[in-house]
């Protein structure tokens, strides 16, 4: 009895190990995959090898079709059709592609809020009859003021200054206009004359002022009769464009200048055709992006006055030609004439008509030349 209960009893036990698993580790790994072996961190061991076969098109390290450029191109020498070409996969039906975001506008170091001054007739300082009228109100900010209103329909305006030049101009506005004093500080003999048959000219009006500048750069920070411009000109709004990422005034010469000579291009039959005493409108030749070198030298004045860079409409000889540019004045350097800077490979010309035409070795050769420069008018 006692033998029988002896042998029931290990039976139990012997079955009780069996369905325990007796300590062995019985998880099975899939059919056919072989484990990487570890060291004893549970790291892979140096020599073992991970198949990498978790990509997918889901993931966003790899390029599917939604985050491809619709003006992706491909490297030279390479044929797009060619079945080497590698194909993209479809994204999954249920990603939304990412939203395409516009790069934020770059927004440089130096303010580039327009400033636009206005020139006054204040009445202060005036004389006048009853065909015209001249204010020299403001002539310390260097710019006077002229109209007539009579019925000539010729009539010219002669300013001479203490430096003996003459400068002479159209004047057949009702309303007043502003001319620079751009002899700088002296006398000024002011002369309005009436056409009175073929190149016979009378005197209308005439004054004689004294001038004391009361800043240097006025008669180059004002707009005037060349250079017409105001806060709401399309040359100023685009101006401060242009020099919104610009650090220093040197980079908004720069990136206006280069603006300009690729925008406009010379304008061929209105060089042959234009009058006598023409004078540009500078929204209109941003419009038509066709000008003479007149048109070029005020549309880059207008400008840059007005984001407070004193710059000179100069008109003069270039070679046998008679021809408009600028020059620019920049603070602790001075007058820029001629050239706009060094990048540290080559000079970037200031001729904004030339630049546009000619080759830039060309170009440079002729400007660096500085006897082939004469001005005689600024404005």
């Amino acid at each position: 009895m006692k033998k029988k209960t002896f042998i029931f009893f290990l039976i139990l036990y012997l079955s009780c190990m069996a369905l325990a698993g007796c300590g062995t580790n019985t998880d099975l790994q899939p059919s056919g995959t072989i484990p990487p072996a570890t060291d004893e961190t549970g790291s892979p061991a140096p020599d073992a090898t991970v198949p990498d076969n978790t990509t997918t098109p889901d993931d966003p390290t790899v390029p599917t079709e939604s985050n491809v450029p619709d003006d992706a191109t491909p490297a030279p020498d390479v044929d797009p059709s060619a079945s080497s070409t590698p194909s993209v996969e479809e994204p999954d039906a249920s990603t939304e592609p990412e939203p395409e975001t516009s790069p934020e506008p770059v927004t440089g170091l130096r303010d580039n809020t327009p400033r636009c001054l206005v020139p006054t007739a204040s009445g202060s300082a005036e004389t006048h009859n009853d065909y015209a009228s001249i204010d020299y109100s403001n002539a310390s900010e260097g710019y006077f003021m002229a109209c007539y209103t009579g019925t000539c329909a010729k009539v010219k305006m002669q300013v001479k200054g203490s430096n003996g030049v003459t400068y002479t101009y159209n004047l057949n506005n009702s309303e007043y206009v502003a001319f620079p004093l751009s002899s700088g500080s002296g006398s000024y003999d002011i002369t309005i004359l009436e056409n009175v048959f073929d190149n016979n000219y009378a005197i209308c009006l005439a004054e004689t002022i004294n001038v004391t500048l009361s800043n240097e750069f006025g008669p180059y920070l004002y707009p005037n009769q060349y250079c017409m411009f105001s806060s709401s000109s399309r040359t100023v709004s685009l101006a401060k464009e242009l020099a919104e990422p610009a650090n220093t005034d040197l980079d908004v010469i720069t990136n206006i200048y280069n603006y300009v000579i690729e925008s406009i291009s010379y304008d061929y039959d209105k060089a042959a055709t234009v009058p006598s005493g023409y004078i540009p409108n500078v929204d209109s030749v941003l419009s038509s992006g066709k000008g003479i070198c007149l048109d070029y030298a005020a549309v880059m004045t207008s400008m840059l006055r007005s984001q407070r860079i004193p710059t000179r409409l100069e008109v003069g000889y270039a070679g046998d030609a008679y021809h408009a540019w600028i020059s620019a004045y920049i603070s602790d350097v001075g007058w820029v004439n001629g050239i706009v800077q060094f990048n540290g490979n080559e000079w970037e010309l200031m001729d904004p008509t030339f630049a546009s035409m000619v080759d830039e070795s060309e170009l440079r050769d002729f400007i660096s030349n500085g006897s082939n420069y004469v001005v005689k008018y600024l404005y």
